[in-house]
């Protein structure tokens, strides 16, 4: 393969790299843009994480390290290279990526949902309830008395910010049978 052959290559796949991040219109995981690059089989994954840093590196995406979770977004730099040369990316590749962005916009509406709420019963009775689901999937359906409107809130906050861990540490306690 020559150096030009090599430069449009490279250069194509960054565009489509910066393509789906800008379609995808949020900040966007790691684990997502690798899934869709390999599902499609637009490149291999050595190339897809040496090319995420080279386009943060020139400024054109923006990472994003928050909760242990690696995303990106596209910057002013990356929208305008995109608008200037989004026609170097082939039509083909192009439509296989926008039915690809479809199919996951879609499922995106079966995200997981984290719920937590509580209701008094009487006076220094409260229940709360605790959910995660996934479309019609629920993982844990969680429900308990407490003492006081303070602790019912603490327990609500507590969910909303560590409803993960707070799941799997349920599940590792009531499937341990070392007890």
């Amino acid at each position: 393969m020559s150096s030009i052959e090599n430069s449009r290559e490279l250069a194509e796949n960054k565009l489509i790299l910066l393509y789906i991040i800008h379609n995808l219109e949020s900040p966007v995981t790691n684990l997502l843009i690798t899934k869709i690059i390999l599902e499609n089989k637009l490149m291999n994954y050595i190339f897809l994480q040496q090319y995420l840093d080279e386009l943060c590196e020139g400024k054109f995406l923006t990472k994003i390290d928050a909760d242990e979770k690696l995303s990106y977004s596209i910057s002013p730099a990356g929208k305008q290279s995109l608008e200037y040369f989004t026609s170097l990316i082939p039509a083909g590749i192009k439509a296989r990526i926008d039915e690809a962005l479809a199919k996951y916009k879609k499922s995106k509406k079966n995200e997981i949902n984290i719920q937590s709420d509580f209701v008094a019963v009487k006076e220094n009775e409260y229940i709360v309830s605790l959910r995660i689901c996934e479309g019609s999937f629920t993982y844990i359906d969680l429900k308990m008395s407490v003492g006081s409107r303070n602790d019912a809130n603490k327990i609500c906050d507590n969910w909303a910010q560590n409803s993960e861990k707070l799941y799997s540490k349920i599940l590792s306690v009531l499937t341990d049978t070392s007890n």
